[in-house]
């Protein structure tokens, strides 16, 4: 047997006022249409509930039956009710989010941002406060409980923190302007680059030091020529024609489709890297994170 729900909730007020004019009043329906209900729920449960009267309607033996269980069901449905709203009350707080400044544009726009529109429309009344810095100064915010978490980059194999969830790997490409375009020709080593000017994000950055450390591995220095806060100034500085530089396949795509920057082939590979969400474990705003963060990798998939 399946009784809509629609219907025990007019029973459940028919009974408890014990009148159809009352119930209908409560629920904004026409007295007419309460009954027609009630007839169908007794034709459906063959059986009388209400006996009716001048003075009103009582509940027969049957309907003070049915009337405990679903007024039970009631009080179960109030109390959920009650705690969809006090989690929204709960949600009335700041979530803080930092983005390493090696997030590329691309994802943030495709990726993020419209998980954060999402997010926003859910909750509204929820600050979201961003923070742009390094992912040492990130990965030390979150050890610190400063930010509830953050979105970073990392080298594959390298434990971040841990709390964290891979959201996206990849491998940089290396770059370089229009008058660099002569070097797509053949695979350069990176002991040739040396003789180029590089642009890079500065000095304490994660991906300044993956590339410090890659071309120690080689017996190299590391030195760049141009040091940028932001991925977007490096992509700039490369299509302004003033070196070459690493950056993200996704984030070259488009200026290498329309020719502002070309693609230089390198002999050996570079190191895989990651984008991956951290967590602040000990953060006041649990269900706020929680939420966000499942958002957030559900989009990545």
């Amino acid at each position: 047997m399946s009784i809509s729900y629609e219907y025990y909730k007019i029973f459940y007020y028919v009974a408890q006022y014990k009148s159809f004019s009352t119930a209908s009043k409560i629920l904004s329906n026409s007295q007419p249409n309460i009954t027609r209900i009630i007839n169908n729920l007794e034709s459906e449960l063959d059986c009388r509930l209400f006996v009716r009267s001048n003075r009103g309607v009582a509940l027969t033996e049957a309907g003070e039956k049915l009337f405990e269980h679903v007024q039970n069901a009631h009080k179960h449905f109030q109390m959920g009710e009650s705690e969809i709203v006090q989690l929204k009350e709960n949600h009335r707080e700041h979530l803080s989010i930092g983005f390493s400044i090696g997030i590329n544009e691309v994802l943030l726009h495709d990726k993020i941002l419209p998980v954060l529109h999402d997010y926003h429309t859910l909750y509204p009344n929820v600050r979201i406060r961003i923070i742009n810095d390094s992912t040492p100064q990130l990965i030390s915010n979150i050890n610190e409980g400063l930010t509830d978490m953050a979105i970073i980059t990392s080298v594959e194999g390298d434990k971040a923190h841990p709390k964290e969830i891979v959201l996206n790997s990849f491998r940089d490409v290396l770059a370089g302007g229009p008058s660099y375009a002569k070097l797509t020709r053949k695979k350069l080593h990176l002991s040739d680059l040396i003789d180029y000017p590089i642009i890079n994000l500065w000095q304490g950055t994660e991906t300044y030091s993956l590339y410090s450390h890659l071309f120690m591995e080689h017996g190299l220095s590391f030195e760049p020529e141009i040091e940028t806060a932001t991925t977007n100034q490096v992509l700039s500085f490369i299509a302004g024609d003033m070196g070459i530089g690493f950056m993200s396949p996704a984030y070259a795509k488009t200026a290498m489709k329309e020719k502002k920057i070309y693609r230089i082939p390198l002999a050996e590979e570079l190191p895989t890297r990651q984008i991956r969400l951290i967590q602040n474990p000990k953060s006041k705003n649990d269900s706020n994170t929680a939420i966000l963060s499942e958002m957030i990798c559900r989009e990545s998939k």
